[in-house]
């Protein structure tokens, strides 16, 4: 009797052939699919920041700068006095006071929730100083974390627009505007992580909003880090944006109707 063998191993789709189709998806059914773009870590020119910025402006896009206040120099902002970007911020000083063996965070619990709240309100006077109308009072944690007395009581810093990762939930009091892909594959020698891995979180979501699993007014967002991509990411990145930016189911919402008016 002869030993069964295992079917040929079906040929794995093609991710680039399955985000227009499921763009196409969202033709069909008469929607448009809204996107944005946060770039985090900034804080002085460099020839990476050029790149991004050479990147969005090619591609008619816009990029909330996620600034470091504590490091930001003036040099950035002569650098985006003509760039596509709105600055928001990131943190304090992208510096973790998180105890030993559990996961970096600058803004978690780890302290008296008014010393994290000088800092912030400290930041978002900096950043207003340094880059005045371009300044959007949105803050993503640094490693996108914050702890829920810190995020309770955002608002006394100035800031009631929080940006994370994931697919939002309901804060009280806040606005949540999310990323939900980062093509950086950080645990595994930080390089670019692979098209179909970049891309999965971007099907994921755009299904789960379109089919009401995640919520159908969340725009997807996409998350990069100007310092640290390799040119396999940088040629990713221009790929997709050659994608979402002249397929007819997207959108790109200005920073207004992301974030809201300017105080």
């Amino acid at each position: 009797m002869p030993v069964p063998t295992a079917p040929p191993a079906l040929p794995l789709p093609d991710s680039w052939t399955e985000l227009r189709a499921e763009l196409d998806r969202w033709v069909v059914a008469g929607r448009r699919a809204r996107f944005w773009w946060r770039d985090d870590d900034a804080v002085a020119p460099t020839p990476a920041l050029d790149r991004l910025l050479a990147l969005a402006a090619r591609h008619g896009r816009w990029i909330a700068l996620a600034v470091i206040p504590a490091g930001a120099e003036p040099a950035l902002a002569d650098r985006l006095s003509d760039a596509p970007a709105t600055v928001i911020q990131h943190g304090w000083a992208h510096r973790s006071h998180a105890p030993a063996g559990e996961k970096t965070a600058e803004l978690g619990d780890h302290r008296p929730a008014e010393a994290v709240l000088a800092e912030l309100a400290a930041g978002r006077e900096r950043l207003q100083a340094l880059f005045g109308g371009r300044f959007r009072p949105v803050l993503a944690p640094p490693w996108n974390r914050i702890g829920p007395q810190v995020r309770a009581r955002l608002g006394e810093a100035g800031l009631a627009v929080l940006s994370g990762f994931g697919a939002r939930g309901a804060v009280p009091g806040l606005t949540q505007v999310n990323t939900h892909a980062d093509p950086i594959d950080w645990r595994g020698g930080r390089g670019f992580a692979g098209i179909n891995r970049a891309l999965a979180p971007i099907l994921r979501h755009l299904a789960d909003r379109r089919s009401g699993t995640a919520d159908p007014e969340e725009p997807t967002g996409l998350l990069t880090h100007h310092l640290a991509h390799d040119d396999e990411g940088w040629i990713f990145l221009d790929g997709l944006l050659s994608i979402l930016t002249r397929h007819p189911a997207t959108a790109w919402p200005d920073a207004r109707s992301l974030f809201g008016a300017r105080p």
